[in-house]
């Protein structure tokens, strides 16, 4: 049965699973390995981590971190930190059902031969969809999304896809694709960053995806941009979180980097406080 969205508690004050929501054990890190000045290696990133208090991040990728990747594995686990979830790029160039891109490939191999268990965030080029009407769309985009299920398997890991702007990021188009699939393994991951369009529609998406979310990365929401702000420097995240935390969700949320000239561990810091302000106050 779908989870409906529950009524806001009076006053904006949290309730206990709302506390819950937020505490250091649910928070991941984002957007930290190419977003980084320090271009820190695998274990300046582990010791990063531990000085910020996660226990569990995601990570994101260019062509150049990926040699990195068998030594991030072995170093997370040595560390006590949960790789929990890792980027794919899906772009109609490189990548079909039946074969990868390089970049894609090395990543699922190198997971499979660890055999670690992860959560592979999906995104799709605007090219994966082009030219075509929206029935095929959908068939064509859960065809795709069941064959990297597939190639996910072996090491007990699952798909998500993820919210990155064009039709395929509109949440209710990512919901039809996973409900073609068929497979309740298969869930979504909202980001505030990529849906700065969608602020207003919130509260009528939130009830929709529920059943189907995995994650949420939070962003300061300010309508009229930037795209990237933190936590607590828009005008709008309060009201978001606030709902997200009234409706019962569960699952992680994610603090981002997202800025190529500046300190990772910097950037974060600032939305950890951010956040923590934002819920301290209990005002959301």
């Amino acid at each position: 049965m779908a989870q409906t969205q529950t009524e806001q508690p009076a006053g904006g004050v949290l309730p206990p699973r709302g506390r819950d929501l937020f505490a250091p054990a649910n928070l991941l890190a984002w957007c930290i390995v190419p977003y980084d000045e320090k271009h820190r290696t695998p274990a300046e990133r582990m010791a990063m981590l531990k000085r910020l208090g996660f226990t569990q991040y995601a990570w994101d990728w260019r062509q150049q971190h990926l040699k990195d990747l068998p030594e991030e594995i072995r170093l997370a686990r040595a560390s006590g930190i949960r790789l929990r979830a890792i980027w794919l790029w899906i772009d109609a160039q490189s990548d079909g059902v039946g074969h990868l891109g390089e970049g894609n490939r090395a990543v699922l191999d190198a997971v499979n031969a660890a055999h670690l268990s992860v959560e592979f965030w999906i995104g799709f080029h605007a090219n994966f969809f082009e030219g075509i009407e929206e029935p095929e769309r959908i068939r064509r985009g859960a065809a795709m999304v069941a064959y990297l299920r597939n190639q996910a398997a072996p090491s007990g890991s699952t798909v998500a896809l993820y919210n990155h702007g064009d039709w395929v990021g509109e949440p209710e188009n990512e919901i039809k694709i996973i409900q073609a699939v068929g497979d309740p393994s298969v869930g979504m991951v909202f980001n505030f960053h990529h849906a700065h369009t969608m602020i207003d529609a919130f509260p009528r998406l939130l009830p929709r995806m529920l059943p189907y979310l995995r994650a949420v990365n939070l962003n300061g929401m300010r309508p009229e941009g930037p795209k990237i702000l933190p936590i607590g420097a828009g005008t709008r995240e309060r009201e978001m979180i606030r709902l997200l935390a009234a409706s019962g969700y569960a699952g992680p949320l994610g603090l981002l980097c997202h800025i190529e000239d500046a300190d990772a561990e910097v950037v974060l810091r600032r939305n950890l406080d951010g956040l923590r302000t934002l819920v301290s106050e209990e005002r959301l």
